[in-house]
């Protein structure tokens, strides 16, 4: 029996290591997400979406944790999802979740809406 535990920890293991999370930057947004077929969310407050959003993005905020994953359980886990919030530290924590959830590809947008709007006004 103890042999089996162990297979069956192992293989989940192995299989939480496969979901790929990693950090993307401003140049990857707007060459692979922007205008594209892909999940791309906004987990910020509902009050900071509503200030300004990256294009393309949806809302769904990760300050209700049970809400976040009621929402994220309408989207496709075979899908890449990229993730945003202000500086990281919000979308970080909701990368973990989807990725607990199954979810296979999922990228943290690691400068979040602090470094897109500060190169939108900068001009760049």
């Amino acid at each position: 029996m103890k042999n089996y535990l162990a297979i069956i920890c192992m293989l989940f293991f192995i299989s939480f290591c496969n979901a790929q999370t990693a950090t993307v930057n401003i140049k990857t947004i707007k060459e692979e997400v922007i205008g594209k077929d892909v999940q791309f969310i906004d987990v910020r407050t509902l009050k900071e979406y509503n200030d300004g959003y990256i294009d393309d993005a949806v809302h769904i905020g990760i300050a209700n944790k049970e809400n976040f994953k009621k929402q994220i359980s309408t989207l496709d886990k075979l899908k890449p999802v990229y993730i945003y919030c202000y500086s990281g530290v919000r979308s970080n924590r909701a990368c973990k979740i989807l990725k607990a959830a199954g979810f296979k590809e999922v990228y943290d947008f690691s400068g979040g809406w602090k470094a897109w709007s500060k190169q939108q006004k900068d001009g760049k």
